[in-house]
């Protein structure tokens, strides 16, 4: 199987953090044999994306719903899809300008199927969140799609690049890319946020839970006293980070409503392209 797939009738699927991918045309998708339900607490959840999305990370959640096979005599997790608070309402606002942040729209942030689950899986489970959200009082949301292959320091690739296939396959709104930065990217693969660093360096809460994420790389411990900033400029020299240039992530929008016209009501901040993104981007130089 190729490193990436990137035509609209492949489906991504996980375990471990490895990918796979499935084909619509293989089927074997049964609604009898799943339910979706919200998860109240952030357990299982959490360990469930932890374990097998790419990301390795859990964010900030309003609501959280499983799929389950129901098909046997217990019922197995089987994926999750989280919907949460964003770093900025700029992310809601800018697409959803006539939505109130936080309640009125908010962020798909994680989205992840086993491998076992069968082709058109996807799109099933989606439609519930969406159901369930819209009897909730949520009308808008935003999804983001990362088209950069990332690989380890040691070249194992990890993450092969998402150009958001289910979302175009849903007919979501294609509003072009988020802005271009430079991501932090660790030796494992995975990016360290602005956001966790903006953490340590002001000790503010979840600082913790950031540095234990350099600390498990093989970064020094801080030691008493020190400046939260200098420590994290040290650990991240000692693991090895690297500066790689982003082009941006690929952003979609879903308007939710009862009918067509429910939804076409729903403002829109930003222009509507065309075609959807077909293919991830190149593997990126350091920066």
């Amino acid at each position: 199987m190729a490193e990436a797939q990137t035509a609209s009738p492949w489906c991504q699927r996980w375990r471990a953090g490895k990918h796979s991918w499935r084909h619509v045309r293989d089927g074997g998708f049964d609604a009898q044999n799943y339910r979706v339900d919200v998860i109240p607490e952030k357990e299982p959840a959490k360990t469930f994306v932890v374990a097998h999305h790419y990301s390795r990370s859990y964010p900030a959640v309003k609501v959280q719903f499983g799929l389950y096979d129901v098909s046997g005599s217990r019922r197995r997790l089987c994926g999750v899809a989280v919907f949460g608070v964003p770093v900025s309402t700029a992310v809601l606002t800018k697409p959803l300008p006539g939505l109130r942040p936080y309640t009125e729209s908010l962020v798909c942030s994680r989205f992840v199927l086993l491998d076992e689950c069968p082709g058109n899986s996807e799109s099933w489970f989606l439609a519930r969140c969406f159901d369930a959200l819209l009897a909730d009082g949520v009308r808008g949301v935003v999804s983001f799609a990362d088209p950069v292959p990332r690989r380890t320091a040691s070249g194992r690739l990890v993450m092969p690049g998402h150009v958001g296939t289910i979302y175009a396959a849903t007919n979501a709104v294609y509003a072009g890319r988020a802005t271009a930065r430079t991501v932090k990217l660790l030796p494992d693969g995975t990016v360290f946020h602005d956001r966790a660093a903006q953490k340590i360096r002001r000790a503010e809460q979840g600082h913790e839970y950031a540095a234990a994420q350099l600390l498990a790389l093989g970064a020094p411990r801080p030691r008493p006293g020190c400046d939260p900033a200098l420590w994290l400029r040290e650990a991240l020299v000692a693991v090895g980070a690297r500066n790689v240039r982003h082009r941006g992530v690929h952003r979609y929008v879903f308007r939710l409503g009862r009918t067509r016209r429910e939804r076409e009501e729903i403002e829109l901040g930003l222009p509507v392209l065309r075609p959807y993104p077909k293919r991830p981007d190149a593997e990126p130089a350091a920066a």
